[in-house]
Parts: structure tokens; sequence; C-alpha cells
């Protein structure tokens, strides 16, 4: 379980078609013998129920598994020891068969993370040995593959035809006890900047997730695969209606590549951007329902420039589809793989301009510490390389005996975040570092332990501990 200030964030393991929509939130309806009619849910259980699969993990020595049972109290629930073996078998999550045909199975990146054994377990109690994939811990997914033989997929939904409101159910191993099923509603769309993956869309719902959910099947009522469940917000890893799913159509578009490729190798656009205010939508008599994202910086030789981009640019689609704000053009650009062309439509001077932006491979930014704080002199900044683990801002190099190195710093720590602010990119942590430069509370990991340092102007040491 990953821990974030006050909340425990407990890790478990477009525009609307002219199409006439899905009643998503129709209650099936089971005839009794006494000729009595009832609601219930059964027939959509029975449809979806042996596509759900529960996955254990084993993992090697010396490494750390994001486990279900790394709480004492559920460790003598179960029955385990007090201290686990170097190489004991660790319940994980769950996983939803997404093609019997050639037997790949869906779950969340932490799920299988560092695994080295895989064993998925289906309804009827078959138990088999999986295969890794592929993994993306950028949005939180991986896929497995098992031997094709009498399983079942699950058919997919549309997650953009979704709706707040909407009934949808929630399927997995909560705490390792068996498949439990438990429902709610759709109880808010595209969450981002929660802090949790590096893109993110989320799903939220009040449907119960617990830990062990992980990788599990979120579903409309029509027996359709809407999301895969990621991430809850509570106290102590305990449930309290605030669970998050990732959008099914994400997890499509990531998983093709894994099956395809075995990685996911994002492209890079090369601009910075900002949302769209009504001060500049009024300025630019622009529509009230429109919306986008402002270019505010074209990077030199980058795929934007080369595609005629320019500052001031409103984008509005991507490949058709409408952009809505900042995150959303992030994200719709972190589906694309380097070499993939996205035809942009922005308005410029008021006028609708098509571009098309061929991706590149992502150029590393280096940040001079001095230049943001006296505290960083001597050292340089850098993005964490894609598909690392720990998402933030990573210490390229120190000289020793800098300022840098009397604080604390050291090559290859991760800054997770800057006085209690979550930073995933160079701008975010320069804007944070920037408002108090002599006083800085940093969050870090380092050799895959995370700490926390406070240091400030004219101390002699920085006084550093456990992260909280």
């Amino acid at each position: 379980m990953r821990r974030f200030a006050a909340l425990t964030l407990a890790i478990l393991a477009a525009t609307a078609t002219a199409a006439p929509r899905f009643a998503y939130s129709s209650v099936p309806i089971s005839a009794l013998a006494d000729g009595q009619n009832i609601p219930t849910l059964a027939p959509v259980i029975k449809k979806v129920a042996a596509s759900v699969v529960s996955i254990a993990i084993r993992v090697p020595a010396g490494q750390q598994p994001n486990s279900l049972f790394d709480e004492p109290i559920l460790r003598q629930l179960f029955g385990l020891p007090d201290m686990p073996s170097q190489n004991e078998t660790f319940a994980a999550g769950s996983g939803v068969v997404i093609d019997a045909n050639k037997g790949y199975i869906v779950t969340n990146y932490h799920v299988v993370e560092n695994a080295d054994r895989i064993a998925v377990t289906f309804l009827n109690g078959n138990q088999v040995n999986g295969v890794l994939v592929g993994s993306d811990p950028d949005t939180d997914v991986a896929v497995v593959k098992v031997p094709p033989a009498n399983i079942t997929a699950i058919p997919f939904g549309d997650s953009d035809r979704l709706e707040v409101g909407d009934f949808v159910l929630a399927i997995g191993n909560p705490f390792g006890i068996g498949q439990t099923v438990t429902s709610g509603i759709v109880s808010a769309l595209k969450r981002t900047s929660m802090g949790l993956e590096g893109y993110e869309d989320f799903i939220q719902t009040d449907a119960s997730i617990n830990p062990g959910n992980s990788g599990g099947a979120l579903v409309n009522l029509r027996g359709e695969l809407v999301g895969i469940n990621a991430a809850i917000v509570g106290v102590n890893g305990g449930n309290v209606g605030i669970g998050f799913a990732i959008p099914i159509n994400m997890v499509r578009a990531i998983a093709d590549q894994l099956v395809k490729y075995g990685a996911v190798a994002r492209g890079e656009l090369g601009i910075a951007m900002a949302g769209l205010t009504p001060d500049l939508a009024a300025r630019w008599r622009l529509a009230p329902s429109q919306s986008g994202v402002v270019i505010t910086r074209v990077d030199p030789k980058s795929a934007a420039e080369r595609a005629g981009l320019k500052p001031g640019d409103l984008v509005a689609a991507l490949d058709g589809t409408p952009v809505s704000d900042a995150p959303d053009l992030r994200n719709k650009i972190g589906m694309l793989r380097v070499g993939d062309t996205a035809e942009l439509t922005v308005l410029r001077d008021g006028r609708p301009v098509r571009l098309n932006a061929t991706l590149t491979a992502p150029t590393p930014k280096l940040l001079e510490g001095g230049e943001l704080s006296p505290l960083f002199q001597g050292a340089l900044f850098t993005t964490t390389p894609m598909g690392a683990r720990d998402k933030g801002v990573q210490v390229a190099t120190v000289k020793g005996g800098s300022k840098a190195w009397t604080s604390g710093l050291r090559e290859g720590d991760t800054i997770t975040s800057v006085n209690m602010k979550r930073t995933i990119g160079i701008d975010e942590f320069a804007g944070e570092v920037g408002k108090t430069p002599n006083r800085l509370l940093l969050d870090l990991v380092r050799g895959g332990q995370p700490l926390f340092l406070s240091i400030r102007m004219n101390d002699t040491a920085p006084r550093k501990g456990a992260t909280r």
C-alpha cells in the first residue's frame, strides 16, 4: 500500500456520438416460481464471473512485493507466519480475461511487480502458471498470458460512454477470501492529478473496492467491462466508498501495445500547455462551450515545431476527438508511440487549422539546481526514466562538497514531493521549489527506500528520516 500524507491511498492489486446511448442502469428482472418478479443482478454476474481471476505472485529474495498481507492483522487472520520467508507466495490481487483464444489476462502493474512466479486461479478452482507479457508502470497496466484452454473472455464496453450515476459492479478477490461482487454507481469521471499514476483518467465509484481487488473488473449492467479496479482512498487501507478504476478504453490501448511490443514507448509532442480560461475565451471570442488547451511553448526541433504548431494555438481536438483540458491532452498523447502521427485540430486567430505531428522519443531535460534554490547548488535534475517505478524528479548528478551534497541529496535520488506537494514533472518541481527556495521538505526514494529531507539555509546538517 502507498501512503500519501494523512490519507492512505491503498493501491489495489469526446464528444458523444449520435448513436443512441445504451441503458446501463436497467436492472435485470428475475421471475420467481410463484409468478412474482424481483430485480436481481445475478444474470449479469453469471455472464462475467468466469472471466475474473485471482492472481498470486512469488517474489525473489530481496525484492519487495505489493502484498495484501503486509499488515500484521491480515497475516494473523490468514494464519501466515509473522516473518515471511524470502520466497513466500503472496496473494496479490485479481485479473480479467480479455482474449480467450490467446490466453491474455489484464491486471495492474503493481499486482505482478517484481514477481518471479505468477499463479492464476479461475472461478472453478483451476490454477495455472502465468507469464508476464509486458507492463506499463505509468498507467498501472500489465498483461499476463496463460494456456488458452477452457477460459472465457469478458465482453468490452465503451468507457467513454459512461455517465455519472450509471450502475456498476466491482468483481475481484478482496483480502484473498475469494471472488466477491459489490455494486454501486459511477460517482465521478476523469479524475486526474491524484498522484497515483503517471497517466490518470480514473472512473470513481462507490462500489466497495478493497485490498486484493487490484486488477479486477468494473462492469456495467450489460455485463461489459468498463474499467480495471486500481485504487481506493481510505484510512488504514479500509474502504470508505471512494474507489478508482482505469477506464477500459485506456487499458485496451495500453494492452494492445504490450501484446504487440512487450512495452510502451511513448512519443513526445514537445509543448508546454495551459488550460483555456474564461478570460482567454472571451478575448478570442470563442463559444462558451469551446474546450481545449492553449500552447504556451513549443520546444525547438520537436515534433510540434516540425508540425507547425505555435505558441498561442488552441488545441481543440486530437485525431478527431475533442480535447477538454491539459490532463486530457497529456493522456491522449500518452497513448501514442514514438513514430505515431497525430492529427491536431487547432484554432489559430479564430480559424481551424489541421496539422499532423509525428511523435518523437522523449528528450531528457536537465535542470540546474542552483537556478531553483541555493540549497540545490551543485546538483542537476532530470525526469525519471520511462517505466521507472517511482515517479518524480531524479537527481542526475551532485558535486561532492557542494551545497546540494551537504543538503543531503545524492545521485540517483528520486524526489516525489516538495513541501507535501506531489511533483511528477520538472515544471511542477521547479514551481514548488520556487515558492520557498530557502526552506524545503522533500520526500524522496533512495535505493528503493522512502526518506524525507528537511533542509533550510544555514542548517549545518539536513534533518533526515523515514517518509510519512
